[in-house]
């Protein structure tokens, strides 16, 4: 049985399949803390742990949604959306995101990707669109999905 190899040139025959599932990584309140600092957005559900504990629906800091985001391109990069062979990828955008539920300060999240199509664009340019889901370790529901668009350059 022949192993196709994931490149350039073979990418339209994973459409529809699954690239992989990454690591666990956990999102703490450091890290939620420090993205608060880079962004400004300091809503005390985020960076105010002791109010969060009181007031909170979810007993606690969560993340904020852009941050859970923000973690996509980085777990798709792990899971080898972006070929060998490819000399460069760039971000191109969103065509739908949904936040299901908060990541509780703490908690360890994964990204489930599958390309979900190709467009050759001329050029050696290829844009790749995938089905991403930032799945919550032990949560029925994912933290959030997200179709997510990638420009590769041979």
């Amino acid at each position: 049985m022949r192993t196709i190899e994931y490149s350039m040139a073979t990418i339209d025959e994973f459409v529809g399949r699954e690239l992989g599932v990454s690591d666990w990584v956990i999102v703490d309140q450091a890290r939620i803390e420090a993205f608060a600092q880079c962004t400004g957005d300091m809503q005390w559900i985020h960076v105010n742990e002791e109010r969060a504990r009181r007031e909170s629906p979810f007993g606690g800091t969560i993340a904020h949604g852009y941050l859970t985001l923000s973690l996509l391109a980085t777990l798709a990069i792990e899971v080898g959306l972006i070929p060998a062979d490819a000399s460069a990828a760039l971000n191109y955008g969103l065509d739908k995101v949904r936040f299901m539920t908060p990541v509780r300060s703490g908690a360890r999240v994964r990204c489930r990707v599958v390309l979900s199509s190709v467009e050759r664009k001329g050029g050696g340019r290829i844009l790749v669109r995938t089905d991403s889901e930032l799945q919550i370790e032990g949560e029925d529901k994912p933290a959030l999905i997200a179709q997510t668009l990638a420009m590769l350059v041979a």
